[in-house]
C-alpha cells in the first residue's frame, strides 16, 4: 500500500516535467492548447450568436401579435432590397461610413508622421498618451458633450459668429464630425506604428536626390504607409457604418442603417427584419475586405 501511494506521489510530481516535454516537442499541440479557450469563446459567444440572429432573418412576424413565426421565409430580404427608403438608408450610411473614414485618413497621416518622425521621444510619449486619452472617456459622454457644442447656443456657433458663420446645428454633417472624432484614435495609432518601422535612411535618401517635403511625403511616405491606413479604415469603416447611438444624439431627423436595426428589434418588435437588415452591414464589410484584400495592403501589414 504505501509503495503504491508513493508511486502516485511521484507520478503526480513528475507529470508537469512530462507535460512540458511533450508540449516542447509538439509545438502545434502547445499552439492548439493556447488558442482552445479564446477560439471556443469567439465560436460560442460571437459566431453562435451572430449565426443565430442571421437564422432568424429567414422567420416572419405576426402581423396582429408581433409573436415571431418560426418558417422559413425571404420577405424579409425581399423588402431590403425592393424598399426605396431602405435602400436609401443603406447609400446614406456608406457614404457616411467613408466619410469618416477620409477624413480620420487625412487627419491621421500628418499627426501620426509627426509623431513618428518629428517629435522628440519624450513628446512622443507624451503625443501617444493624448492620442489615448480621448479612449478612457465614455463614449456617451464625448457624444453628448458634442451635442452641447454643436447646439445653437453652443461654443461652436459662439467661436463662428464673429465671422457671421453658424454651425452645421444637428444632422448629417454632425454625425460625420463627431463619428471622426470618435474614430480618430483608431485611425491614427495604426498609422503611427507603421511609420514607425519606416526607416529614416529613405526619408535622408530622398531629401539628398533633391526631393522636397511635400514631394517626400506623397512619394516615399505614404506609399509606405498604406497598409496601416488601411488598417486603420477597417477600423474607422465598420465603427462608422454600426453605430447608431451617435446618429441619435447628433443626427436630428437623418437615419442611418443601424438605427433601423435597433427600432426594429426594439421598439416595433421586428427582430426578423431587423436581423435582415444586419445582414447588410454583414456583406458591405465583406466586400469592402475583399478589395481591401484585392490591393495587396494587407499581405504587407
Amino acid at each position: 500500500m504505501k509503495a503504491a501511494l508513493r508511486r502516485a506521489v511521484g507520478w503526480v510530481r513528475r507529470a508537469p516535467r512530462r507535460l512540458s516535454s511533450v508540449l516542447d516537442r509538439h509545438p502545434r499541440l502547445r499552439l492548439a492548447l493556447l488558442l482552445a479557450a479564446p477560439m471556443l469563446i469567439l465560436v460560442v459567444v460571437y459566431l453562435g450568436a451572430l449565426a443565430v440572429l442571421l437564422l432568424s432573418a429567414f422567420w416572419s412576424t405576426n402581423t396582429f401579435t408581433g409573436d415571431t413565426v418560426k418558417t422559413f421565409t425571404l420577405d424579409n430580404f425581399r423588402d431590403v432590397v425592393t424598399s426605396s427608403t431602405y435602400r436609401t438608408v443603406i447609400v446614406r450610411t456608406v457614404l457616411v461610413a467613408l466619410a469618416v473614414t477620409v477624413i480620420c485618413a487625412v487627419l491621421a497621416c500628418p499627426m501620426a508622421f509627426y509623431m513618428a518622425k518629428v517629435a522628440s521621444p519624450r513628446a512622443r510619449r507624451l503625443l501617444v498618451v493624448a492620442v489615448l486619452t480621448p479612449l478612457w472617456a465614455s463614449y456617451l459622454v464625448k457624444a453628448y458633450a458634442w451635442r452641447a457644442m454643436l447646439a445653437g447656443d453652443g461654443v461652436v456657433n459662439w467661436a463662428l459668429a464673429p465671422f457671421g458663420l453658424r454651425g452645421p446645428g444637428f444632422g448629417l454633417t454632425a454625425t460625420v464630425i463627431v463619428l471622426s472624432y470618435l474614430w480618430l484614435p483608431f485611425m491614427v495609432l495604426p498609422v503611427y506604428a507603421g511609420l514607425e518601422r519606416l526607416p529614416d535612411s529613405l526619408l535622408e535618401a530622398s531629401g539628398d536626390l533633391g526631393a522636397k517635403a511635400g514631394r517626400t511625403f506623397r512619394s516615399v511616405v505614404l506609399p509606405l504607409a498604406f497598409p496601416a491606413v488601411v488598417a486603420g479604415a477597417i477600423f474607422t469603416f465598420s465603427l462608422s457604418l454600426g453605430d447608431y447611438i451617435a446618429v441619435q444624439i447628433v443626427g436630428g431627423k437623418s437615419q442611418l442603417l443601424g438605427n433601423l436595426i435597433q427600432g426594429n428589434a426594439g421598439a416595433a418588435n421586428n427582430l426578423p427584419l431587423a436581423a435582415a437588415l444586419a445582414a447588410v452591414p454583414i456583406v458591405i464589410m465583406v466586400v469592402f475586405l475583399l478589395g481591401v484584400r484585392r490591393t495587396g495592403a494587407l499581405d504587407n501589414l
